[in-house]
């Protein structure tokens, strides 16, 4: 079986990883885990998150995989003990101190080592498997027959991300963010630096900034595009790849649900049908309704020709995410409104299991008065049968 691994920022997206079909969630603490920005986890928090995870019959997992400095290690030591004590499926971690440490206070605890650790071929595999590592995160950086070689030479674990944001810096070990924002990456405080648009200054003309042109379109020479591996998950599954995982702990309670579900799918299909498998594009129309960067199936086809952005950095989507529903009784369903909604909008509901729902936008508030719009931030109750934690999106006119 393929486990499909999903992020949470919060026990509000946690729940809704677990929903919509995810067998594993990620997450990281308040601190050491390389998303300083999410909201992240507290240990209370942590507690609860593997309460709801494990009622589901799933695993939760805890990033801890900041580089570490030396004054890092007492907070690291006082964090792995509270760890122990709660018990989670698995640690998360690249630094080998951070992994011999969590050894001696965590032993019954799985490690799970990160991308950062860039593992990039079996003998570097072999010597986590040898120090007790459960399972690696291979490098982005890898081809499909690659990670099919290392699979094959492990009794371990292998773990690939198939979906999410990337960094231009090799397997996320990034200097930029650091040396001009002094918001050091390797700590989790990325300031995302690879996205901003560069110019070229001449050294007398300090005050002349001028564009650099690569193919008449602009040239954001350290902007990646974003990962989509959806049409290449039959063969990561025949590659021995024993964990698809998604990124995004920052991203959205839309993005969770429609990446899980669309790649539960996928991998319940694939798993199913075997050699007969046919994608379905509908699935990419999917991933499509997001907001994304331009995708990319970075290098899982060979070296990665198609990796960056070449004119400006914009995001995409073909749907906006406009409300949820948080409560449903005899009257309806109680919709959290998250973007403006008209009367008579034609709306798509997706829900946690099935087909997507199509409707006719026709609301009240809690009185039963009925409106002609609602906005963000606001409730409103819908007379349709939709399941709890639905998700509604409008389709946007120009998509």
């Amino acid at each position: 079986m393929v486990e499909l691994l999903s992020p949470a920022g919060n026990l509000e997206k946690l729940i809704y990883a677990l929903e919509y079909g995810a067998d594993a969630v990620y997450i990281g603490g308040s601190s050491f885990g390389l998303r300083a920005a999410s909201s992240n986890f507290d240990l209370k928090d942590i507690e609860k998150a593997l309460e709801i995870v494990e009622e589901a019959g799933k695993k939760l997992y805890v990033a801890v995989n900041i580089f570490a400095y030396q004054e890092d290690l007492a907070g690291i030591k006082e964090f792995l003990r509270s760890l122990a004590d709660i018990r989670p499926a698995a640690l998360i971690v690249s630094d080998p101190g951070i992994f011999n440490l969590a050894k001696k206070i965590c032993p019954e605890i799985d490690l799970h080592i990160s991308t950062q650790a860039n593992v990039t071929n079996l003998e570097g595999a072999l010597f986590w498997q040898e120090q007790g590592a459960k399972r690696i995160t291979l490098a982005r950086e890898l081809s499909l027959s690659q990670i099919k070689e290392i699979s094959e030479g492990l009794e371990i674990g292998v773990e690939v991300f198939a979906h999410g944001a990337m960094c231009l810096s090799y397997s996320g070990r990034c200097w930029l963010s650091h040396y001009l924002t002094e918001r050091d990456a390797n700590r989790g405080d990325c300031s995302q630096s690879c996205r901003w648009n560069y110019a070229l200054v001449e050294e007398k003309r300090p005050d002349e900034a001028m564009a650099i042109f690569e193919d008449g379109a602009g040239t954001y020479i350290l902007s990646s595009k974003d990962l989509c591996l959806a049409e290449k998950v039959d063969e990561l599954i025949k590659a021995g790849v024993s964990s698809l995982k998604i990124e995004g702990r920052m991203k959205s309670i839309h993005y969770v649900a429609t990446v899980t579900k669309t790649y539960r799918e996928i991998i319940n299909k694939a798993l199913k049908e075997k050699d007969d498998f046919v994608f379905d594009k509908n699935w990419l129309d999917e991933l499509n309704k997001i907001s994304h960067r331009q995708y990319t199936k970075g290098f899982i086809d060979g070296p990665g020709n198609d990796l960056q952005v070449k004119g400006p950095v914009s995001y995409f989507k073909t749907a906006d995410f406009v409300g949820l529903v948080a409560e449903k009784n005899g009257k309806g369903c109680k919709v959290k409104i998250k973007n403006r909604i008209e009367v008579g909008d034609e709306l798509e509901v997706l829900t946690p299991a099935g087909d997507n729902k199509q409707a006719k936008a026709q609301f009240c508030d809690e009185e039963g008065t009925a409106l002609t719009e609602v906005h963000a931030n606001s409730n409103a109750w819908f007379d349709n049968d939709w399941p709890v934690r639905s998700l509604i999106r409008k389709k946007l006119k120009d998509a």
